[in-house]
């Protein structure tokens, strides 16, 4: 056996000792870790011990400041824009739109410059939530339509954990974790919660005015004739789904929605601009509370594809995500400076950052592209995954710094539970990828915990970075030596990947012991497998249209004998 194997394996056993002694009771435990952070941890443990001391103090001092109270968090996630697309107003010359509003917030707070989502909406919010890479929880798909599945139950989410904490959880806009009643927002730790069901496949693509805009086809049964159309339930009415809901003394009730009445653009607006008034009549109510919050606000704007001829907001691009996103960044603007007004900002982090790279099935009307890194929404590639983020913290996160550590999403569950001194509330006995980051954010860069990220596209493990290194995973079979390997400074659109005969014979052989030593953790804590259950159980206020496809859902489901 080579002297390689007996590391790994040595390597192995310890970290699957170490999870075996974390699990059950969470006094005393330490989290259960995926492999990589043993191995930094047993090289770093000192350093990052002499952190913890200092970042304990820190967050001490100011629940002391504060009269016990840990800070309000603020988190603000935008669909799909990659890194280069909001903030950054130095790339208008390239984008043809600037985002002030967001600039300003990165001088007045610090850029998290490697920020790693997963490829598509659901996966990245599953990944925040729960602290999990999504392959684990079971939940790893974004679904447009009637699926009958969602967010495990079971899943320990990161508003659980801050309500147990004292915290009130409050949730406003998109979802887009299921369309079973164990999925909903109101149902994973959030006191507060109004949001749609389902997302803008449904509410901003499937609308007859989209197909009168080449956006979609197929849609409006009157423009083709339907002669042999048996199943006139296949293509689903965006209108007979359910639209926005929300939480109202216990309840669950659908709003702004009759019996008979059609989705069109303009009721799409209207959901988003009661979403923005919302969080900031949330913002205020929450503030007036003697408790910290966590107030969780993901717009489903700026995705839009149907130009409204807004003139306030034209731009050089003049996509419809473009002019949006200007519309976006003045709401954002709103929040952070309802902070301030309010007297809160220096006991409040907000974040604010987008969930993957852009639509780019849509890039023509939309007027985005993959400008800076290759690929988008969907991809595994660096434009799929890659982000701009920003965290402010005002007196306590240094203005207008920097931060190139490596940061996954899954990251802010853990990172969020230190700073609400609610680490008691992580689960011990499963897997938590996300690693705690307040290092970071309060000690400045290269304080992070992390140097790699596993990036999958559904369930399939599709790359693994590894500081500035990032290897495509080859096919079942192919000698890792022959991946391709990429070097993320010298090649950041992945095109040219480097030689492999002079990386090759060190990098495909360690990048294949990252996955090993990934897969083999799978074994002892196996990924969940997904749920399902009748959609929209739990909505007291169901329309007849609804209950129709429901019923024509299940019944091409197996029976019950």
């Amino acid at each position: 056996m080579n002297r390689f194997m007996i590391v790994t394996i040595a390597i192995l056993m310890s970290c699957l000792i170490a999870g075996v002694a974390s699990a059950g009771s969470k006094k005393g435990k330490k989290i259960i870790h995926d492999a990589e952070y043993a191995i930094l941890e047993a090289q770093n443990g000192e350093q990052w011990a002499e952190d913890d001391k200092a970042i304990e103090k820190k967050l001490a001092d100011l629940r002391k400041k504060n009269g016990g109270k840990p800070p309000n968090i603020v988190y603000i996630l935008l669909d799909d824009v990659g890194f280069g697309e909001i903030g950054m107003d130095e790339l208008s010359v390239i984008r043809g739109y600037k985002t002030p509003h967001m600039s300003k917030l990165a001088k007045e707070g610090m850029s998290l410059q490697r920020m790693y989502t997963e490829p598509s909406c659901t996966p990245t919010r599953v990944a925040m939530m729960t602290g999990r890479y999504p392959t684990r929880t079971g939940t790893t798909e974004a679904k447009a339509t009637l699926a009958g599945d969602g967010l495990n139950a079971e899943e320990v989410t990161i508003a659980e954990v801050l309500k147990d904490a004292g915290y009130f959880t409050s949730h406003v806009g998109k979802w887009h974790l299921g369309d079973i009643e164990q999925a909903y927002a109101s149902n994973q730790g959030f006191m507060h919660a109004e949001f749609p069901i389902h997302q803008q496949g449904q509410l901003a693509i499937m609308g007859r005015e989209m197909e009168t805009a080449d956006i979609i086809r197929g849609v409006d049964p009157s423009r083709q004739k339907q002669t042999f159309t048996l199943d006139k339930q296949f293509v689903p009415d965006p209108a007979h789904m359910v639209t926005g809901v929300e939480l109202r003394n216990g309840k669950l009730y659908e709003v702004e929605m009759k019996p008979g009445e059609a989705w069109t653009q303009k009721k799409y607006r209207e959901m988003n601009e009661r979403y923005q008034k919302h969080a900031l009549s949330q913002l205020r109510t929450l503030a007036r509370q003697d408790k910290p919050f966590f107030l969780n606000y993901w717009p489903l704007f700026p995705l839009s594809f149907v130009q409204e001829f807004r003139s306030e907001y034209n731009t050089l691009n003049g996509g419809t995500m473009a002019d949006i996103l200007v519309e976006v960044d003045e709401w954002i603007g709103d929040i952070v400076r309802e902070v301030d007004t309010l007297g809160i900002a220096e006991n409040t982090v907000i974040i604010v950052m987008g969930d993957n790279g852009p639509f780019l099935q849509y890039q023509g009307p939309t007027g985005q592209s993959d400008r800076i890194y290759r690929g988008g929404k969907t991809d595994h590639l660096e434009g799929g995954v890659r982000v701009n983020a920003w965290a402010k913290w005002k007196g306590v996160i240094e203005a207008g710094s920097f931060a190139e550590d490596i940061i996954h999403v899954s990251d802010l569950f853990t990172t969020f539970a230190r700073l609400g001194n609610a680490m008691e509330g992580v689960p011990r006995d499963r897997v938590i990828d996300g690693v705690d980051q307040s290092g970071v954010l309060l000690l400045g860069e290269s304080h992070g915990r992390r140097d790699y990220v596993h990036i999958y596209e559904g369930p399939v493990l599709k790359s693994v970075v590894k500081n500035k290194y990032k290897m495509h995973i080859p096919n079942p079979g192919d000698n890792p030596i022959r991946a391709n390997i990429f070097d993320l400074y010298r090649d950041s659109r992945e095109q040219n990947p480097i030689d492999a005969i002079k990386y090759g014979p060190w990098a495909g052989g360690q990048f294949a012991g990252m996955v090993k030593r990934h897969m083999a953790f799978k074994q002892k804590y196996p990924d969940r497998p997904p749920v399902f259950d009748i959609p929209y159980k739990g909505i007291e206020n169901l329309r007849p249209e609804s209950k129709k496809i429901v019923e024509i859902f299940m019944l091409g489901l197996p029976q019950k004998k």
